[in-house]
């Protein structure tokens, strides 16, 4: 039977300009001058980390107990795959707040693919495991076999339409191989889920400097973590890098993200809670432009329950960058939390009718299941994924690579027959 006949399961603010009071870093005590890893000594011990969720302090939360913050999302250690060619600090050195660097764990410490394949361990319990079993109680490719393939996709969050054309490529190579044996198509499913995510690319920074990232989504998405983890790798690589407090209307934003670039040690364009947003991103151009900045991090709002002026707003800041640099932004990033699943579809595209998103930074996939929206988003929204969030730790934002997804889908101990490091 096929699967189609079953039932499927700002108040008026007083505007700050450059020359009118808008806050910045100290020159001379400002964090650029104490160095990154006094600030983050990634030896220090990593009490509860904080992680990317709609209820965690620090995020998007409208909560005031800002000192709670940043300082247990520690990056990786040293020997952990870090970014090539950037060295950690001294064992001996002191994170800024003064606490002695806690003695190495004796934690085994993995590469990136093996904490990926952590990361996705929910996901592969109930995607590539569902296949897997399914598989291995099979022994020819009959119809049941395709119908109950269908279902698992649709069961983790791939989509209908999404399943059915997925499911449709893998009957139809493995008509062209003359594959009958159930055991012979698994690695035809990671195949076709490698090519189905090849929209891929990396993140514009090319153009006129500054370089502008405007951040959207919705309050919980992990905004505000997904910004600092994203100038923490751009330090890293040698830029310099501003970031603009542009939501102006969420209570204990601008605090929040003042934490995180204190934390992470770039400057944050700031203008009172309730000012106008534009006003925010204008001076923020011009301050990233007379300081020489690398790159330009816009923050925005989120209140989707106010949907119709915060698309007015996002579209009015989206304005003001093309008018002030003469050209699109280099990226419009979109944060989805994947723990959202199907919602995360309707969130998107409402943000890419009002902001033209160019990409996506999903986030959270190390806490849920639902890892199939990867593949929702690359079929229904033509959005490249570009950045993925698979940890707690400042370095556990990294570029998507589809390859790799699958073979982290699919690879594990008990299965590496067609998957190898």
């Amino acid at each position: 039977m096929s699967l189609f006949n079953r039932r499927k399961k700002t108040p008026s603010g007083e505007t700050e300009g450059l020359g009118s009071g808008t806050e910045k870093l100290p020159e001379s005590s400002g964090p650029e001058k104490n160095g990154l890893f006094n600030r983050i000594n990634p030896f220090a011990k990593k009490d509860k980390a904080l992680q990317d969720t709609a209820t965690s302090p620090g995020d998007d939360e409208q909560t005031g107990l800002a000192g709670d913050l940043p300082d247990q999302l520690q990056p990786c250690s040293e020997q952990d795959d870090v970014t090539p060619g950037k060295q950690s600090s001294a064992k001996g050195e002191q994170p800024e707040d003064g606490q002695s660097p806690a003695k190495e764990s004796s934690k085994p410490r993995f590469g990136f693919l093996q904490r990926f394949k952590q990361g996705l361990s929910k996901t592969r319990e109930n995607l590539a495991g569902k296949i897997q079993e399914l598989v291995k109680n099979t022994r020819k490719l009959d119809e049941d076999f395709w119908e109950e393939l269908e279902e698992i996709l649709i069961q983790a969050d791939v989509g209908m339409n999404t399943s059915v054309e997925l499911v449709e490529k893998i009957r139809q190579a493995a008509k062209k191989q003359h594959i009958n044996d159930a055991n012979e198509v698994l690695h035809l499913i990671q195949q076709e889920i490698a090519l189905l995510l090849q929209n891929t690319q990396p993140l514009n920074l090319g153009g006129p400097k500054p370089a502008i990232i405007m951040v959207v989504g919705v309050n919980g998405a992990g905004k505000t973590t997904s910004i600092a983890k994203l100038a923490y790798r751009f330090k890293q690589e040698g830029l310099n890098v501003l970031l603009a407090a542009a939501d102006t209307f969420r209570a204990a934003a601008i605090d929040q993200l003042q934490i995180w670039a204190d934390r992470v040690g770039v400057e944050l364009i700031k203008h009172r809670e309730g000012s106008d947003p534009g006003a925010v991103v204008f001076d923020a151009i011009s301050a990233a432009r007379a300081r020489s900045a690398d790159i330009l991090i816009i923050d925005t709002a989120g209140r989707l329950q106010n949907k119709t002026n915060l698309m007015r707003e996002l579209s009015k800041v989206r304005k003001i960058i093309e008018r002030e640099i003469g050209q699109d932004p280099q990226e419009v990033l979109l944060v989805l939390d994947a723990t959202t699943g199907q919602n995360a579809i309707s969130q998107a595209r409402i943000f890419q009718e009002a902001t033209g998103v160019t990409g996506i930074v999903l986030t959270k996939l190390d806490g849920t299941a639902k890892g199939g929206i990867v593949l929702a988003i690359a079929r229904e929204l033509d959005i490249p994924v570009k950045l993925i969030g698979i940890g707690e730790t400042l370095d556990d934002l990294r570029d998507f690579d589809p390859n790799l997804f699958a073979q982290a889908l699919f690879d594990n101990d008990n299965n590496n027959n067609h998957n190898h490091n």
